[in-house]
C-alpha cells in the first residue's frame, strides 16, 4: 500500500519520529538526582539501541534466507541491515557519551556496559572489513550469514549479560534498578515504545535504499 507515491511505513516513521522529538524534549518528565532533565536522552540514546537490535536480528533473518536459497538479494538486504543498524548504533554510542558527560562527569567512563557497547561496534566493524575482503560472492555471503549469527551473541554478552554479572553505573545492571522499575513512568512510555518503532522504522527505511542501490548494481554486473 502506498499513500502519495510514499509506503504507509515511511509516512508513520515521519510521524514518529517527529512525534518523538517534539515530545521528547516537552513531556514531563520525573525530577530525579543526577539525572535531572538528561533523563531525556532515554528516548534517543536507549531507543536507538533498541532499534538497531531489531535491525541486527532481520539481518539474521535474511542471512539465514540466503544459507537456504543461495539468493543474493537476500545477502544485500542482510548487509543493508546491519550498515543500518551500525549507524544507529554509532549514534547510541554518541549520545550515552553525552549524557556520561552530564551524569557520570566524563564523556567516557570504566563502565562495563559502555565498555561493551564499544566491544560490539568493533566486533560489527570487523564484519564489514571481512566482507571487504572477500572477492566471491556467494563465499563472502556464506561466511558473512555465520559470522552475522556470531557477532550478535557476542553483542548480547557485551551489552547484557557481563554488565548484569559486574558492577555497572548503567540502571539495571550491577544491582541497580532499572528504569521500568523506578522512573519510566506513564507519560515516558507514551514516547518510549513509539521511539523505538519510529527509529526502527528509520533504519529499514535506510535498509531498503541501500538496498535498491545495491541490487541495482548487481543486476547490472550480472549482465
Amino acid at each position: 500500500m502506498k499513500v502519495a507515491g510514499l509506503q504507509w511505513w515511511k509516512w508513520l516513521c515521519v510521524l514518529l519520529l517527529t512525534y518523538t522529538v517534539w515530545q521528547g524534549f516537552m513531556v514531563e518528565v520525573p525530577r530525579m538526582a543526577i539525572l535531572h532533565e538528561t533523563i531525556r536522552n532515554l528516548f534517543f540514546h536507549v531507543t536507538m539501541w533498541f532499534s538497531m537490535i531489531i535491525l541486527m536480528i532481520a539481518s539474521i533473518v535474511y542471512g539465514i534466507r540466503y544459507l537456504r536459497s543461495g539468493n543474493l538479494e537476500y545477502d544485500i538486504k542482510a548487509s543493508a541491515c546491519i550498515h543500518s543498524g551500525i549507524f544507529l548504533g554509532v549514534l547510541g554510542l554518541l549520545t550515552g557519551s553525552l549524557w556520561a558527560k552530564y551524569t557520570w562527569g566524563a564523556w567516557w567512563v570504566n563502565d562495563a556496559k559502555l565498555n561493551g557497547a564499544a566491544a560490539a561496534m568493533l566486533v560489527y566493524a570487523a564484519y564489514l572489513i571481512l566482507r571487504s575482503s572477500l572477492e566471491d560472492e556467494h563465499k563472502r555471503a556464506r561466511i558473512a550469514a555465520v559470522y552475522s549469527i556470531f557477532a550478535f551473541t557476542l553483542m548480547l554478552a557485551f551489552i547484557i549479560i557481563l554488565p548484569r554479572m559486574t558492577d555497572s553505573l548503567h540502571p539495571g545492571n550491577g544491582g541497580n534498578p532499572g528504569f521500568s522499575n523506578y522512573d519510566l513512568d506513564s507519560k515516558m512510555r507514551t514516547v518510549f515504545y513509539p521511539a523505538v518503532i519510529g527509529w526502527a522504522l528509520l533504519g529499514a527505511w535506510i535498509s531498503e535504499l541501500e538496498f535498491r542501490i545495491r541490487r541495482i548494481k548487481l543486476h547490472r554486473d550480472q549482465r
